[in-house]
């Protein structure tokens, strides 16, 4: 049975750290691009850190604007997990974040929820004072 369970979340200051985990089971998770998404104003759900899959000859992170240079997104294929270190928070940060897992692409990896097949089921961060 293919499963991601996230874990990690919580209440957090602001200025504060959070690290989120991924864990797969059901298959290897090194062969898929991982994204992590959140909602946002607009939509559903917007990408906000993806990693290539090792397959991709382009091993390459995106992160949305909003997020660049406080979150890191990191895999660990000998544990079959990802993680999204999430630095600097800001009330903005404030969602429910999910884990995703999809195809290789040829070129890194997309933002796009649509392109990933397996879901998790969510971890709630909160920044607040």
């Amino acid at each position: 049975q293919v499963q991601l369970v996230e874990s990690g979340g919580g209440l957090v200051q602001p200025g504060g750290s959070l690290r989120l985990s991924c864990a797969a089971s059901g298959f290897t998770l090194d062969y898929y691009t991982i994204g992590w998404f959140r909602p946002a104003p607009g939509k559903e759900r917007e990408g906000a850190s993806c990693i290539s899959s090792s397959d991709s000859s382009d091993g390459s992170t995106y992160y949305v604007d909003s997020v660049k240079g406080r979150f890191t997104i990191s895999r660990d294929n000998a544990k079959n997990a990802a993680y999204l270190q999430l630095n600097s928070l800001k009330p903005e940060d404030t969602a429910v974040y999910y884990c995703a897992a999809g195809p290789t692409f040829p070129r890194g990896c997309t933002y796009y929820p649509d392109q990933y097949d397996a879901w998790g089921q969510g971890t709630q961060v909160t920044v607040s004072s």
